[in-house]
This record gives structure tokens, C-alpha cells and sequence, in this order.
């Protein structure tokens, strides 16, 4: 983390003094390296700090960091377009928390469970007592101790692992598709698209201002801040895969409301003023003059797509206003007559349907699918696979984000914002039949109790993929079945302690 830290502050600072734009992408690479090094350590950290009971809901806190992080950036950067030399600003101060958090971390302790994999059993057991009460410590170290033992090789060091040793192991092939589906669908159901792009998602729904837009954004992000702080409540009680799969419903039903208000705002487009009177003839777009002698209206959308603005009517947006030439000086003419410029969709009546979707999406996606899969990965996997999975998780999910965030606007000229919110959808509906048959309970697990649970399933189907909806959740009637003797009977070690 302490590395991360520092990559992160070398990114913010470069991005903040950058000369030109070849530094200033430098500078954003370095600073997604940092990203992606904290997102990969930060959970596994938390998970292997934290007792079974609460292990859910202190993996969670990192996403409410994260969600609660990305809300105070709108709020900096809204602050910040008032003040010279606004984007510099922005990206410089992103390195002060990444100071705090490494002042931080030098008065926490290394994760215990990585010093025992590493011989370091001294330093590891005041660390353990910091974290169990003294009633479950022996039973802990005991099974931390035995599989540590099994993990070790001849040295007594942990084994290097490979991606053959992961994928050679029919358990571990389980839980890795387990988890990177998890990451992976997390990203396919547009949960950073609606992040990134909230501003742009709610001009597409005729809130034509970008101010207002920016505005609207904030709210987007401080419900996702507080429908994490719910995840955190309910993670450890109704459990990761209930949370989930609740979650996707309220998800795909959102997404569907959302497709369905963007829909109805391309049918409800006002008209283009036939003849236009209100400006002068050489301001007024040329592709549309040229179009008045058919039959038809021609509308607001028939404007847009000719690559000119619409300025909208000054006293009610939904009557006939002008079409104009897209650029700035006009789109100042435009807003000098106290109208809205539209350029990205027109005005709707329905555009607050779009954003009732955008805000029911948010508050079913970030109890659930924000914070579960990030406690999944940090908890389905033995600790000489920890990292390993973690890291290949992460990395299909910051790919997934990629692809997802980087063909948004793409699919939304290619199928329209209404079909390209249909898409995520379908994808909704395809994580909850992947959760359903994939993920099983982890709640209230030992690691090594999640570990016995892999090999029970593995036991029970064929091939790559778990199409079984059996041994969901653990059973510790089993636990006799298990090879090793992990799970010792806790009266008998109070006794003896």
C-alpha cells in the first residue's frame, strides 16, 4: 500500500506540472498504476486483518472509501471551475489523500497471516491477539498454523505459486472463475459508465445545462456513497450471495427503466420553428434549410443528427425553437436569449425518468454488486492463492471497466442511449443466473472453512464450470469429513487454556 501511495503522489504531481499532453498522459498511467496496485491490496489486507464475523463489512469500508471519494471529487472539481487554472488543481490535489493514507499505514501493522507464510511466527502473534478475543485465538492459530504448514515448502517458507498450480487444481479453477466472473460483471452492468459519464448521462436525458448536469452528478455520487454504507450493514448479515443476487434484481430493473426513459425521450422532441425568424438566416444550420421542403416536421433529433444545436424555446422548452450552426460564439447568442443550447439530446418531459432510473440504479447496485465482489475475491481463495487470485481478479475487472467505459459512447451512437442501456440489461439479467449458479455463501466462513468449502464442490461437478446449485452454503456438519484437522471442538481448547 505504501508503494502504491507513492506511485499515486509521483502520477498527481506530474499531471498537475505537466507541460504538454504527452506528460500529462504520463502522468495519468502512473497514477493508474497506483490505482491498480491499492485495489489489489487494499481488500487483501483488510481481509486478512479482520475476524470471520465482520470480515464483509470491513472489506466494504473500502468501496465506501472509494464510492465516498469519488462524490467529495465532484465537489472539488465542481469547486474548482471557478479558480485559475482549474484542471491542474483538480489532479494535484488528488496526491493529499494518498499523504494522509501514508501516514496512516506507518502506524499500522503487516498483514499476520502473510508474516506466518513467511516463517515471521513471533511477529505475527501479538498482531492475532490485537485482532481475536482470547476465546477463539488458539482455535485461529491453530488452523492459520496447520495450513500455513501445508502451503510451506521444505524451508518452511510459502511456495511460489503459479498459474498452472491454479488452474492444475480443480477447486482453485472454481473459485477463480467464481471470482473473476464476479469483477468481470460487476463492470458489464455499467456501473462505472454511469459513473464516469453521469454528467453527459444526464444531458442524453435533456437536462441541457452542464452545470445543472454536474449538479444532478453529485447526487448520483452521494447515493452511491450511503448505498454503500447500507452494504456494509447487511453484508455480514444476509450474506454475499443474497446481497448480490437482491442487488442484480434491483439493478436490471433500473437499467430497464432507464432504457425505457430514454426511449420516450427521443419520441418526445419538440419541433424545429418553420420559417425561424427569431435569428439571423446565416446563424441558422444549412443541412436543416435545405430539408424544409418535406412533408414532415422536422424536430429537435433531426436537428442533432444534422451535427447542428437546437436552441430551445425561452418560456416552454417542449414548443418549436431554433436549429443553429454548433459552435461556441452561436451557442453564446443562444444563451445571451435567456434559452437552453442543446447539443448532446433535446428537451424532454421525460427526462425525469432517466434520472428516477439513474438514482434507483445506484441504490440497488451499491449495498450489492459494489461492495460484494471486492469481499468475495478477498475471502474464496487459501492464502498461497491470495494474491495471485486477487491480482487476476482485479485485473479483469480494471479491463472490464476499460472495454465498458471506453465503448459507451460508441454503442450509444451505434444503438442509441435507450439500446445501449437495454445491453446492460441483458448483462444484469446474465450476472443474476451467474450468481445463482457460481457464487456460494461465504458468510461468518473461516478462510479455512471457505477452502473445505471449494472442495466439496469440486467434488460435486464435472469439468470447468459449477453448473450445480448444490452445497451453496457450508456445512460444518461436514467438517469430519475435511482431511486435515482445522476445525478443533472449542470447549475442549478453553478447557486446556
Amino acid at each position: 500500500m505504501l508503494i502504491a501511495d507513492g506511485v499515486f503522489i509521483l502520477g498527481s504531481l506530474l499531471m498537475a506540472a505537466a507541460p504538454s499532453p504527452s506528460v500529462l498522459i504520463a502522468g495519468r498511467m502512473i497514477v493508474g498504476l497506483g490505482i491498480g496496485i491499492a485495489s489489489i491490496a487494499a481488500p487483501l489486507y483488510i481481509a486478512e486483518t479482520s475476524p470471520s464475523h465482520i470480515r464483509g463489512a470491513l472489506v466494504s469500508v473500502n468501496t465506501l472509501m472509494v464510492t465516498t471519494g469519488q462524490f467529495v471529487s465532484y465537489l472539488v472539481n465542481y469547486g474548482f471551475t471557478q479558480v485559475p487554472g482549474t484542471w491542474r488543481w483538480m489532479l494535484g490535489v488528488a496526491g493529499v489523500p494518498a499523504l494522509l493514507q501514508v501516514l496512516i499505514f506507518t502506524c499500522l501493522p503487516e498483514s499476520p497471516r502473510w508474516l506466518i507464510r513467511k516463517g515471521n511466527v513471533d511477529d505475527a502473534i501479538p498482531i492475532f491477539q490485537r485482532i481475536y478475543p482470547p476465546e477463539d485465538l488458539k482455535t485461529e492459530l491453530e488452523q492459520i498454523m496447520d495450513a500455513a504448514e501445508t502451503e510451506s515448502g521444505p524451508d518452511g517458507i510459502a511456495k511460489d505459486i503459479s498459474i498452472g498450480d491454479i488452474l492444475g487444481s480443480k477447486e482453485m479453477r472454481l473459485a477463480l472463475i467464481a471470482g473473476v466472473g464476479l469483477q468481470i460483471f460487476q463492470q458489464l452492468v455499467g456501473i462505472n459508465t454511469v459513473m464516469y459519464y453521469s454528467p453527459s448521462i444526464m444531458e442524453l436525458a435533456g437536462f441541457a445545462s452542464h452545470r445543472i448536469a454536474l449538479l444532478l452528478s453529485l447526487v448520483v455520487a452521494g447515493v452511491n456513497a450511503l448505498g454503500t454504507v447500507a452494504g456494509i450493514l447487511l453484508i455480514d448479515r444476509s450474506g454475499r450471495r443474497k446481497l448480490a443476487l437482491s442487488s442484480l434484481i434491483g439493478v436490471t430493473g433500473a437499467l430497464l427503466l432507464l432504457s425505457v426513459g430514454f426511449f420516450m425521450t427521443t419520441t418526445d422532441s419538440p419541433n424545429v420553428m418553420s420559417p425561424d425568424n427569431t435569428f439571423r438566416s446565416e446563424i441558422l444550420c444549412p443541412a436543416m434549410q435545405t430539408k424544409q421542403s418535406v412533408s414532415r416536421s422536422l424536430s429537435c433529433l433531426d436537428c442533432l443528427h444534422a451535427a447542428c444545436g437546437f436552441c430551445a424555446a425561452p418560456e416552454n422548452k417542449m414548443e418549436p425553437g431554433s436549429c443553429l450552426i454548433y459552435n461556441a460564439t452561436v451557442a453564446g447568442i443562444c444563451t445571451s436569449a435567456s434559452r437552453s443550447w442543446n447539443t448532446q439530446a433535446c428537451p424532454s418531459q421525460y427526462g425525469w425518468l432517466a434520472l428516477v432510473g439513474l438514482v434507483f440504479y445506484i441504490v440497488a447496485f451499491s449495498p450489492g454488486m459494489g461492495p460484494v465482489p471486492w469481499a468475495v475475491n478477498s475471502e474464496i481463495y487459501p492464502a498461497q492463492y491470495r494474491g495471485v487470485c486477487g491480482g487476476i481478479a482485479a485485473t479483469a475487472n480494471w479491463i472490464s471497466n476499460l472495454l465498458v467505459a471506453q465503448s459507451f459512447l460508441s454503442l450509444t451512437r451505434l444503438l442509441g442511449t435507450s439500446g445501449t442501456f437495454f445491453l446492460f440489461t441483458c448483462m444484469s439479467a446474465l450476472a443474476m443466473i451467474f450468481v445463482f449458479v457460481a457464487i456460494p455463501e461465504t458468510k461468518g466462513l473461516s478462510f479455512q472453512e471457505v477452502e473445505a468449502l471449494w472442495e466439496e464442490r469440486a467434488k460435486k461437478t464435472n469439468g470447468w464450470f459449477p453448473w450445480t446449485t448444490d452445497s451453496l452454503q457450508y456445512s460444518r456438519a461436514s467438517e469430519k469429513s475435511v482431511p486435515m484437522q482445522i476445525f478443533s471442538d472449542l470447549d475442549s481448547i478453553q478447557s486446556g487454556t
